[in-house]
């Protein structure tokens, strides 16, 4: 995490969560008025105003993102989340749609997005049973820039030396379907959940229409029913109107350093930092120089 400026008295990072209104790590205001109150508190307490109205009267108190920087040093595991059909039947949760921007990665860092073929359920459950799930898993090589959409059921891996900001919707549901046959730093071999796996996973998912390279500035990388990204660049769009946005905005400082203002309130804003802008904000300044940034809301 030293590239976003993270500093933990931990020595191993590997998830910074930025916005979160998951149950036991809700964020807290970093500074201003709000200071150490919880994104929960201040959720309940500004209803509408903060989350913008649409949103309000389909989330209520419940922020419904949650935004979030990763970094493996290794492969991480290859797993899938349920849709929210799903996630409510079986875990009274919201289901897990997820996007991916890449920040930094290494020369031949990759992700696992989907299967390298067609596969049926019977192929799969073959797989396991033989250990062989490694020959059926699709690799995608990756560059700064790239952004992908994870839809739930579409299995998926970050791979080693990628650093990236992930959005999604708020729920904490991972169906784990490999780990790579490594112990744990106790010896043990971590927990899978192919049973619950196998009814969620989309054995039809297009993996070509999940994959997205958008590497123009100010362009929108993902718009969907559960959150809308783009990327911009500060140094050309000083001003955004939010007067059309009926929500919240996060911003995401994903590369340089700025500054941020709000009726001539001004804050710093710098690579690995993440503001939330109310929703009742109808214009934000950022000072003209280069830094590249990410929009999020829900549309």
């Amino acid at each position: 995490m030293t590239h976003l400026n993270k500093h933990s008295m931990v020595s191993k990072v590997g998830e910074s969560w930025e916005i979160s209104d998951v149950e036991n790590d809700i964020s807290v205001v970093a500074n201003g008025a709000l200071k150490n109150q919880s994104l929960s508190q201040i959720v309940e307490k500004y209803k509408e105003s903060l989350l913008g109205h649409h949103v309000y009267q389909k989330f209520g108190n419940s922020f419904p993102l949650l935004c979030k920087f990763i970094d493996a040093k290794e492969d991480l595991s290859v797993q899938l989340h349920p849709d929210d059909l799903l996630a409510k039947e079986r875990h009274n949760s919201f289901g897990k749609t997820e996007m991916w921007y890449i920040i930094q990665n290494d020369d031949h860092a990759e992700l696992i997005i989907g299967f390298n073929k067609k596969i049926t359920k019977e192929q799969f459950l073959k797989h396991l049973e033989n250990g062989t799930i490694e020959s059926i898993l699709n690799r995608e090589r990756i560059q700064k820039g790239d952004a992908f959409y994870i839809t739930p059921g579409l299995i998926h891996a970050i791979g080693a030396g990628t650093l990236l900001a992930e959005i999604q919707q708020t729920s904490d549901i991972t169906y784990r379907i490999y780990d790579w046959n490594r112990p744990d730093i106790n010896g043990q071999l971590r927990e899978l959940h192919n049973e619950l796996a196998i009814d969620a996973i989309d054995f039809d998912a297009d993996v070509n229409e999940k994959i997205l390279n958008k590497k123009q500035d100010s362009d929108l990388l993902v718009s969907s029913p559960y959150f809308s990204v783009s990327v911009f660049n500060t140094k050309d769009q000083t001003q955004r109107n939010l007067s059309k946005i009926d929500s919240f905005v996060v911003y995401m400082c994903v590369e340089g350093n700025t500054s941020i203002s709000i009726d001539a309130k001004k804050e710093t804003f710098a690579r690995g930092e993440t503001v939330l802008i109310p929703a009742c904000v109808k214009e934000v300044h950022f000072q003209s120089t280069s830094a590249k940034v990410l929009e999020i809301f829900v549309p």
